[in-house]
């Protein structure tokens, strides 16, 4: 089985899948207090960009890839309203049990699927929107996961991904700081689970730059793709259209 990175370190395709699986079922019930805590709160205003810059609007089809515990999907079912359509998907069941819940909690019925991102079980052409957030840097064969989210878009439908990214430079040593002593200690005492939040921080170094991801979604097959800076870097959010 080929080699691929898990974090700083190099794995065999299973056991990066295997690892990863084990990250997020360990930080589920804590995921969404330890985004407020690292993020500062931050995460909730990225995700409403994201939801501004979607364009969505009442009736759309929309497919929250890897979206956990449905932050995302929340917003979208009230932006779509009762005649849009809203697929709630994650790999992890942990992850995927609590998004199920929170929205049975909010009284949306929504559907869910756990599958694969880079095997889709949706057909072509038919989402007016597709979004992943803070889910593509865990995947193992990013390409792949992008040509299936470019698939199931229709003609003129958008992918957003909204992610970690290169930070400007001059932040680089406070991020760094950051990252790899305060992130594993907050994961020490919030969820007793340091070595987590050590590999979150690697994969965020690991995770193509902006202008690499611009060329990767181009290459799946979407066309004026762009991307804006969140908080100096941190985060980017990518558009790309299906034509």
């Amino acid at each position: 089985m080929p080699d691929t990175h898990f974090g700083f370190e190099t794995v065999n395709e299973g056991e990066k899948a295997r690892r990863v699986e084990g990250v997020f079922s360990s930080v589920a019930n804590k995921y969404d207090l330890m985004n407020d805590l690292m993020s500062v709160g931050l995460h909730r205003l990225w995700k409403a960009f994201a939801l501004q810059v979607s364009g969505a609007r009442a009736g759309d089809r929309v497919l929250d890839v890897a979206g956990g515990t449905a932050d995302l999907s929340s917003a979208f079912a009230k932006r779509v309203g009762p005649t849009g359509e809203i697929w709630l998907t994650d790999i992890n069941n942990a992850m995927l049990t609590r998004g199920r819940d929170r929205l049975l909690d909010e009284g949306v019925l929504s559907p869910v699927a756990q599958c694969d991102a880079e095997k889709l079980p949706f057909p072509d052409n038919h989402f007016d929107i597709v979004t992943v957030a803070f889910g593509l840097r865990n995947m193992t064969h990013k390409d792949k996961a992008l040509a299936e989210m470019s698939r199931v878009l229709r003609v003129g439908g958008r992918l957003l991904v909204l992610e970690f990214s290169k930070v400007w430079e001059p932040l680089s040593p406070f991020y760094d700081l950051y990252s790899f002593k305060v992130l594993p200690w907050l994961g020490s005492k919030i969820v007793g689970d340091a070595d987590s939040y050590r590999y979150l921080a690697e994969s965020i170094r690991m995770h193509p730059d902006q202008e690499t991801l611009k060329g990767m979604m181009e290459q799946a097959g979407l066309a004026k793709v762009e991307y804006f800076n969140l908080t100096a870097g941190v985060v980017a959010l990518h558009r790309g259209y299906k034509i």
